[in-house]
């Protein structure tokens, strides 16, 4: 098989003058976090990035299936987002909500326009774990009660709070937030109990939700809280009608229903604008975060005027939420997906993938199945199909080379054994063919 190549692609890096990878990896070392990881024997220093490609310190170019883990929505360094962002920049770069601005109150109308039903009312703030603490805290205060309930294989974020709810055992400590939340069995019809051949699935699994109410709350809950497709576990879609079940529990419990958009959100299923409306739902609140902001720091919760009204009572702050630079930027990343049809974009060239995915099942066994919607996709990697048992060490080989023939891939689940991609929404054919040509090598390899 002949060597992939990448797409041409009409632009020339700037010539990097920067610190070498090897004093830019000795100061990481030494004077930040220890606990951070890298995802490649031989670490990867990326300086440049325009749309869906991005190049290392030595000039190299990648296609970019990853996003920037899920972030990068309309394309790495989008001139509309850029320019937008600068033009606020060079005027006033910071207003907290104590004053007015026109910035924040026309992005928040823009991106209420997006939701269904009673979604109007918008909280910004800067990070996805930030706005799923400010979910919990309303569903608490809405209903006066106080247990949650999550998956398990689920992620939702790196604070403590997020960490409670996370029921993933890589990404999570042992954190005093855990109290009051209990995880129900994640809807994962490749390992879980009831598989894509039981029609009925979506509706078994959802009595779990109802089953853990009545045996570890107190009959009353606050919320439940779920992503609309699992993104750290490993981009497992939930079985038709598991949502829809789950939220009459829930709603029947006196809780609140509260849908993570962190990763599947703003077009990427292609199907719909949010995940949450493949399983036919209407959340009571929704958290939002990386590719609402192509990159900058903004993240949002989005609940209806009942569920807000409760959170009046105190004094509600947000020093950057939703400051003028990145409400510029946030209308800016909304405008492109409109005007440049990313969401339609994202089903064609998701199906295109998806096809050649499943074309790789055929000719590789160590693939135990593809899933996903649009232009989030998930390989997952077994050493036996009749086992299921996870191959972990084949799945961060298959990254290593990937990498070298030029492409960036993700990796989930609680073993470490699914690819994941989530490329900017604005790729083309020739890299969708690209994709599954550096894949099928890759396979090829192992």
């Amino acid at each position: 098989m002949k060597t992939p190549n990448l797409p041409p692609f009409d632009h020339t890096p700037r010539p990097y003058t920067g610190p070498s990878k090897d004093d830019v990896l000795a100061l990481r070392k030494q004077f930040m976090n220890p606990g951070i990881f890298l995802y490649y024997k031989q670490p990867l220093m990326i300086v440049e990035g325009v749309m869906q490609y991005v190049w290392d310190d030595t000039g190299k170019r990648y296609l970019d299936g990853l996003g920037g883990i899920v972030t990068i929505s309309v394309g790495h360094c989008h001139p509309h987002v850029i320019s937008a962002g600068n033009r606020q920049s060079e005027i006033y770069q910071h207003s907290t909500t104590i004053y007015l601005h026109p910035n924040v109150s026309e992005y928040a109308a823009k991106l209420a326009s997006k939701m269904p039903g009673k979604l109007k009312v918008c909280y910004f703030v800067n990070s996805g774990s930030e706005a799923n603490d400010l979910a919990l805290l309303m569903a608490r205060a809405h209903t006066g009660n106080y247990d949650i309930i999550g998956l398990r294989n689920a992620y939702h974020g790196g604070n403590a709070a997020g960490m409670g709810l996370t029921a993933h055992s890589t990404w999570k400590y042992n954190v005093p937030h855990s109290f009051g939340v209990h995880h129900a069995i994640a809807p994962y019809p490749y390992r879980g109990p009831y598989g894509h051949d039981d029609p009925d699935a979506g509706r078994k699994y959802a009595n779990d939700v109802k089953e853990v109410i009545e045996y570890t709350t107190p009959g009353k809950v606050a919320g439940f809280i779920a992503e609309s497709i699992q993104g750290v576990g490993g981009f497992v879609e939930f079985p038709k009608g598991y949502l829809k079940n789950v939220y009459e529990h829930v709603r029947a419990a006196g809780g609140v229903c509260i849908a993570d958009e962190v990763q599947t959100g703003f077009g990427r299923t292609g199907t719909h604008f949010w995940g949450f409306e493949t399983q036919d739902v209407i959340p009571d609140i929704v958290t939002m975060a990386k590719g609402i902001g192509n990159g900058c720091p903004l993240a949002a919760v989005v609940t209806t005027p009942e569920v807000a009204q409760s959170l009046v009572g105190k004094v509600h702050f947000n020093t950057f939420g939703g400051n003028p630079v990145v409400s510029a930027m946030g209308k800016a990343v909304l405008e492109v997906i409109e005007k440049d049809n990313l969401q339609a974009n994202s089903l064609k060239i998701g199906n295109r993938i998806l096809e050649g995915l499943n074309k790789l099942k055929d000719k590789h066994a160590i693939i135990g199945e593809v899933r996903g919607k649009g232009l989030m996709l998930g390989i997952e990697m077994v050493k036996d199909r009749k086992t299921k048992e996870p191959a972990k060490e084949e799945c961060a080989a298959v990254l290593e080379t990937a990498r070298e023939l030029g492409l960036l891939i993700g990796k989930g689940g609680l073993y470490g054994q699914t690819i994941r991609f989530a490329p900017p929404m604005c790729i083309n054919e020739a890299d969708a063919d690209f994709l599954i040509e550096v894949l099928d090598e890759s396979f090829s390899r192992l």
